[in-house]
């Protein structure tokens, strides 16, 4: 999630206009004009092409999410450093993280990606690139460096039809064919893909076929007393849909917009999913805290979902697009037939 507390830090890198982006995916135009030819990969992010003239062999993720993808594909010894660890890092990619260098464990200043001396950047956010932060897309071009963000921060993430795990699929043929690991990344599409059509075989079996769709409030974090919850444009929204539910704050168009208890309440949802974000360490961060804030909120508390206990918990980060996501899509699907809304 991108915070609304930003960490503003300094860099000097000359400008360019070059630059590198988002990742499209095989179904969308920009991507017709791969190529890989005569030992040069090119692939088309964001309507910018990335060159490689040979396979990365010192990559640098600009947040966890990335970092556990190329884990995932088994990229360690390719990575030359991470940053910006948001929670503890899971057991199954303990060992191989433990071998990358920690550049920062928060938000990585060009200077510091810099002195890693790496081939390639990966984000899964585009406002990681910025010029007070590892340096805008047009900046890393200038200086030879290809910046690769997340399909699912690009603009083509709207495309009708296509979903924020049809782009995590991108990212992951993109990333096999950028390492050389086409294969691994494939199996990996594959085991996710049907991962998510289980899922969606809820869909058919939620109480009340035709009826209404049950409805979901995704509380991420808490700041300040408010709570930050799914809007239309995120991740849960897609994971709702196909659970055969449905986003109580669909109709706002912003992945994680800042909205009121009040305004929880008066979505009056059926069921409602918190985030965990326990080892982050911020306050509301814990899915417990936010039950404790949902219980002592006058209005809130006389909630169904919330008398009854119909909540389901997280992990935070899962919420956004990674390659964890699919956990907490079958968690989703598992607690809808718990609560009694699938068979």
């Amino acid at each position: 999630m991108r915070h609304p507390a930003h960490l503003g830090i300094a860099l000097t890198i000359a400008l360019s206009t070059a630059g590198c982006s988002a990742s499209t995916g095989p179904s969308a135009p920009a991507d017709r004009a791969d190529t890989a030819t005569a030992g040069v990969t090119t692939v088309m992010s964001c309507g910018r092409k990335l060159t490689f003239d040979k396979a990365p062999e010192r990559a640098v993720t600009l947040d966890q999410n990335a970092t556990e993808t190329l884990l995932e594909l088994g990229l360690t010894d390719r990575m030359a450093g991470t940053s910006n660890l948001k929670t503890r890092i899971p057991e199954q990619y303990r060992a191989a993280y433990a071998r990358v260098p920690v550049l920062n464990p928060r938000i990585l200043t060009g200077e510091q990606l810099r002195a890693a001396g790496p081939d390639v950047v990966v984000a899964s956010f585009a406002d990681l690139y910025t010029k007070d932060r590892a340096g805008t897309r047009e900046e890393l071009g200038a200086l030879e460096l290809p910046a690769y963000t997340s399909a699912v921060d690009c603009p083509e993430r709207s495309e009708p039809g296509r979903t924020p795990f049809d782009l995590l699929f991108d990212d992951y043929r993109n990333y096999g064919r950028i390492f050389g690991v086409e294969d691994r990344a494939a199996a990996l599409a594959k085991k996710q893909r049907t991962a998510v059509e289980k899922a969606a075989a809820t869909a058919a079996k939620v109480r009340g076929d035709g009826a209404r769709k049950p409805t979901v409030v995704w509380v991420y974090s808490v700041f300040n007393g408010a709570p930050y919850v799914a809007g239309r444009s995120g991740m849960p929204s897609a994971m709702s849909a196909i659970v055969g539910a449905r986003n109580a704050f669909d109709d706002v168009n912003e992945d994680w917009p800042e909205v009121t208890w009040e305004e929880v309440a008066r979505r009056d949802p059926d069921f409602i999913v918190l985030g965990d974000l326990s080892e982050r360490g911020r306050p509301g961060d814990s899915a417990e805290e936010k039950r404790a804030l949902m219980r002592e909120d006058p209005v809130v508390s006389q909630l169904k979902a919330v008398r009854e206990n119909r909540i389901i918990e997280a992990p935070g980060i899962e919420m956004d697009p990674s390659v964890r996501s699919v956990h907490t899509l079958e968690l989703l699907a598992k607690g809808m037939k718990d609560l009694g809304h699938a068979r």
